[in-house]
């Protein structure tokens, strides 16, 4: 199946350059670019069919890639946003992460690469660069034990899982490890979001290196 696509930047060559390499992308269906966030609102509104992926822009105009974000999490939270900005900085990381962002870029990265971003974060629910993996362990205060995330109601099988999400395996995969249905590791996940109040993937192992259940190395990355 394609990945459905949409783009929001008001950067209007960069939406025309990645909107054409993006049509050419055998597994990528581009359904709309927009260059402002009411704009994509108000597409998301009325379309028949959404976006698996919205690339989106940090820096806009009247509305930036944050409360965008925040929209879209409220409202359709099954939608997964990459944020792609010029404006990139590593101490935003965390941050961005914690508002639903399953993926930040600067807008240097190369057109392959985001390629690669886009397949891991359609498959897994979020992506991190390489580099990424030492600002988190710089970020983020482990100042909590394993025990106090138990403590919190975390059970000991929805930590096992959340280990195997992070190290980037799908639903199917842990079901396979573990011996359990795909539909019971999915009930397990969204067991995790509520106790966690995170919305995503990214939110939810993001949460785990602060309580100490994983260590930023121990997340794979391509």
């Amino acid at each position: 199946m394609k990945i459905k696509i949409g783009i929001v930047d008001d950067d209007y060559l960069i939406v025309d350059l990645m909107t054409k390499f993006l049509q050419e992308q055998q597994n990528c269906d581009m359904l709309f670019s927009k260059t402002s966030g009411q704009e994509a609102i108000d597409f998301l509104k009325q379309a028949e069919e959404l976006p698996h992926i919205l690339l989106i822009d940090l820096k806009m105009k009247e509305m930036n890639g944050v409360e965008l974000t925040q929209f879209i999490k409220h409202n359709y939270p099954e939608l997964s946003v990459i944020i792609i900005s010029s404006h990139y900085q590593d101490s935003f990381l965390s941050f961005m992460i914690k508002h639903g962002v399953a993926a930040f870029l600067p807008k240097g990265i190369s057109l392959s690469k985001l390629i690669d971003v886009i397949n891991e974060v359609n498959k897994h629910g979020f992506y991190l660069l390489p580099t990424q993996i030492e600002v988190l362990r710089d970020q983020i205060p482990l100042s909590n034990s394993a025990a106090q995330f138990l403590s919190e109601g975390i059970t000991e099988r929805e930590i096992e899982i959340l280990k195997l999400i992070a190290m980037q395996n799908t639903a199917k995969e842990i079901g396979e490890l573990l011996f359990i249905s795909t539909r019971t590791v999915e009930g397990h996940k969204n067991n995790l979001f509520l106790k966690t109040g995170t919305k995503n993937i990214a939110g939810l192992v993001l949460y785990a290196i602060q309580k100490k259940i994983l260590n930023p190395q121990d997340i794979f990355i391509i």
